[in-house]
């Protein structure tokens, strides 16, 4: 019953549930929906949100609380860029900071001039930073992080101890990554997210990492479905998908898979009693 127009069946605890956020506007999508080459541009380094992004990462952060996804979200995983992070900890984070020995704060004030106050990190599922789903790299200032020591001051409890060399080593400026290079980073991605224990994971990301990974998916679906999966994605857009373990990557056994016969008892299965009848 693979692939087709049929419905199919999988295991529940060989899944997991993907909510994928592209991050809000940045300083550089402006210019650069006028314009491509303005993302040559070095002013934009490691771009940050626009106050319409910030807008934009309120109303999502209202959607995601109204439909329940803020208690079922077991982690964030973020682009360490700081326009991906000032999306996750906006979007995700607790209320409103107040100063408490105790408690690091996601963000502090005005962090990436942000104009806004400090994030809480209480009552709010982890955050943490990975570098596999950063932007399509090189060539672009708008894809080159900063040093994680940067990061870690502004966003001191978001977690950075994924991410090996505090400099960012991975773009480079002549050399820009392809479209199969990203895609195949895209798929390292997806096979790490198999080795962590959570099933339902937020994704906070990039439009180009989004469109080339997600390319490599739904080849076995209708093509309308193909067509769902692929397509680019606004500022701040959120889909949920399922990802399937066809390969047994995972190794997970299921918490809500219950054996049966307990207390054991006589359970012949009625087929099993018409067959004894035939055979007779």
């Amino acid at each position: 019953m693979d692939g087709g127009g049929c419905p199919s069946l999988f295991p529940l605890h060989r899944c997991k549930t993907l909510h994928l956020v592209r991050h809000a506007q940045g300083i550089h999508n402006v210019d650069g929906d006028k314009n491509y080459k303005a993302y040559l541009r070095p002013e934009y380094f490691d771009a940050h949100l626009t106050q319409l992004g910030w807008q934009q990462v309120d109303n999502l952060r209202k959607h995601v609380h109204a439909s329940g996804l803020s208690k079922r979200i077991d982690l964030v995983i973020t682009s360490p860029l700081l326009r991906t992070v000032q999306t996750a900890v906006g979007v995700f984070g607790g209320e409103g900071y107040t100063d408490r020995m105790d408690v690091l704060p996601l963000m502090v004030a005005n962090a990436g001039n942000s104009g806004r106050a400090a994030i809480s990190s209480l009552n709010c599922p982890p955050i943490l930073a990975v570098e596999l789903c950063r932007e399509h790299l090189g060539v672009h200032p708008c894809d080159k992080r900063r040093n994680i020591s940067d990061y870690q001051f502004s966003f001191p409890a978001v977690d950075y101890s994924l991410i090996e060399t505090d400099e960012d080593i991975l773009w480079k400026a002549d050399i820009r990554e392809t479209k199969e290079e990203v895609a195949s980073r895209g798929l390292k991605f997806m096979n790490w997210l198999w080795t962590r224990k959570e099933k339902e994971i937020a994704i906070v990301t990039h439009s180009g990492f989004l469109f080339h990974t997600l390319s490599s998916f739904g080849n076995d679906c209708h093509p309308l479905v193909k067509s769902e999966i692929g397509k680019h994605f606004a500022n701040c857009e959120l889909r949920s998908m399922v990802i399937v373990d066809r390969s047994m990557i995972g190794s997970d056994e299921s918490t809500t898979n219950y054996p049966g016969k307990i207390p054991p008892g006589l359970d012949i299965p009625s087929d099993a009693v018409d067959e004894k009848k035939l055979e007779k």
